[in-house]
């Protein structure tokens, strides 16, 4: 049942980031999505590995919309803190997939092959979704390339996620056994 009060919980987040950003008011979806990501990392049979988890989601994801951005693949509304990084809105999202990783995701643990192809067919899927309900625009240019370089970078992400969580759990099994 945890694993899909996770995906729920997932979804409405998204949607709340999404539709916030659409409409210029991030702040009660970033601080509610935050607070839930406090509970599940706190509620967590490791909270330690799961913090360390999520934090590095976050940071692939700081980088990697950035970049996107920089290269002109999207374009993000709702741009605070910085003109120059992705939006605390999207680092809030990418926090959110961390949470996925060990809950609704757990079921792609030791399949990095369907982890990377469904990341790249669903990354671009749900930026695309995010542009449509109005929280950006794809770049200029061929969208082919910028719907490639997001399932590039998600294809990546996803595989790379799951070994982080499955080291992490190795290392706490060796530790409590």
């Amino acid at each position: 049942m945890a694993k899909f009060w996770n995906f729920v919980l997932f979804q409405a987040g998204w949607f709340a980031c999404i539709i916030g950003a659409a409409n210029q008011r991030v702040f009660w979806p970033v601080l509610v999505t935050l607070a839930y990501l406090g509970i599940h990392i706190w509620r967590s049979p490791s909270p330690k590995n799961q913090l360390s988890l999520v934090l590095k989601v976050f940071l692939y994801g700081l980088g990697a919309d950035t970049l996107l951005l920089h290269l002109g693949v999207v374009r993000f509304y709702d741009t605070w803190p910085s003109i120059y990084l992705s939006p605390l809105w999207m680092w809030t999202l990418w926090a959110l997939v961390g949470s996925t990783i060990n809950g609704s995701l757990a079921w792609l643990q030791g399949k990095p092959l369907l982890g990377g192809v469904l990341g790249a067919i669903c990354g671009p899927v749900s930026y695309g979704a995010g542009i449509q309900m109005g929280a950006g625009t794809w770049g200029s240019g061929n969208q082919t390339w910028q719907f490639v370089a997001v399932g590039l970078i998600w294809g990546l992400a996803i595989p790379l996620f799951l070994s982080w969580e499955e080291s992490a759990n190795r290392k706490f099994l060796a530790q409590n056994t």
